[in-house]
């Protein structure tokens, strides 16, 4: 896959979990993306415009640090801290889903392999979109009636509920009106 950084491009994301396995499942472990996703973005000054962690992957909006044009560094570490995390806790546990998650050459998988899903955002109204689309994912798969009510999302932000663990760094106008968080 060929990336095509830019400066200030804004970037959507899918992550998905090894073989599209729920390991996202829980939502203490979801919970922990979030902190762990709010970390990143203060320390590497990644601005996320939305999110959504789902039970078998995760989407980003995002925009690297002012002044930067790659999120592969962040991204990376968010990736990997997260999944070394997890899986030190399964192993903790004696976890059954630890002999699931090998892959055929013996390592532990967390994600999929490769950099998942990655697009670049090129206009106001394809930004609305991936939003929107970002906020109706748990609606779209029947986990929740409204978007507002998956607590893993930046739609209950778009609301008006700015309480959460992960800033949005939103435009002005893209969060009015918030309808895409219903």
């Amino acid at each position: 896959m060929k990336r095509r950084d830019s400066l200030n491009g804004m970037r959507f994301l899918r992550l998905s979990c090894y073989r599209r396995m729920r390991l996202l499942g829980n939502p203490a472990i979801r919970d922990l993306f979030a902190r762990m996703l709010a970390e990143t973005q203060r320390s590497s000054g990644l601005r996320i415009i939305a999110w959504v962690v789902m039970p078998e992957h995760m989407h980003l909006l995002v925009l690297p640090a002012h002044g930067q044009v790659s999120i592969v560094a962040p991204m990376w570490a968010l990736k990997r801290g997260f999944a070394l995390q997890v899986i030190a806790r399964w192993r903790e546990l004696d976890a059954p889903v630890l002999e699931k998650i090998v892959d055929p050459h013996g390592r532990t998988r967390f994600w999929q392999r490769g950099g998942g899903y990655d697009r670049n955002i090129w206009s106001d109204e394809e930004l609305l979109e991936k939003t929107a689309y970002i906020h109706r994912n748990p609606v779209e798969r029947g986990l929740v009636d409204r978007a507002v009510d998956w607590e893993r999302s930046s739609a209950r932000w778009y609301a008006g509920n700015t309480s959460g663990a992960v800033q949005v760094d939103c435009p002005v106008w893209l969060a009015q009106p918030a309808a895409h968080a219903r």
